[in-house]
């Protein structure tokens, strides 16, 4: 537990000193919940960057165009969500906490996103938090990424962690 709350606080500081301090905004709420994920889960299909990144970037580009082609409505925030989750589960990239960007999209006053969204946070902060979630795990023995896409396994690398700390994590 300790662990995989170490690389969650590392994960999340990073992108909030990037966003505070250095005004790059890298930050968004579901990277809170994908961070959980990352850390704890590191051999969830959920947590492995094909799915981090991939799920994060396919929502919120479903979120932008469902705002801009039906506007700020109930309905096309609804159709936007259920859109995300079909687009991710066809593309392979399922990731969870990536079905609440269409909702942060929409919540964020309409017409102040725009595609440049994309870039910033989306793409940056998830390729943030896989860099931080491959460098942490690597060096408290841990194998991450299982694989970079679907189907395809990543090298392999020593195991040093024991019984306890796997139930732990």
């Amino acid at each position: 537990m300790a662990l995989a709350c170490g690389g969650i606080f590392m994960a999340i500081a990073l992108l909030a000193y990037c966003s505070f301090d250095l005004h790059i905004l890298l930050v968004l709420g579901s990277f809170g919940s994908t961070s959980v994920i990352l850390f704890a889960f590191p051999d969830s299909h959920f947590a492995q960057p094909q799915s981090v990144i991939g799920g994060h970037l396919v929502s919120s580009a479903i979120g932008l165009l469902a705002l801009a082609l039906c506007g700020p409505t109930w309905w096309s925030l609804a159709l936007a969500v259920a859109l995300s989750a079909a687009a991710m589960m066809g593309s392979r990239t399922v990731h969870p906490p990536a079905g609440s960007n269409p909702i942060i999209v929409f919540l964020a006053a309409p017409g102040t996103l725009d595609w440049y969204f994309l870039l910033f946070p989306t793409l940056l902060g998830t390729v943030a938090l896989v860099a931080t979630g491959v460098l942490y795990h690597r060096a408290s023995g841990r194998r991450y990424p299982l694989y970079w896409r679907a189907g395809q396994a990543a090298p392999a690398q020593p195991a040093v962690r024991d019984e306890k700390e796997r139930q732990a994590a």
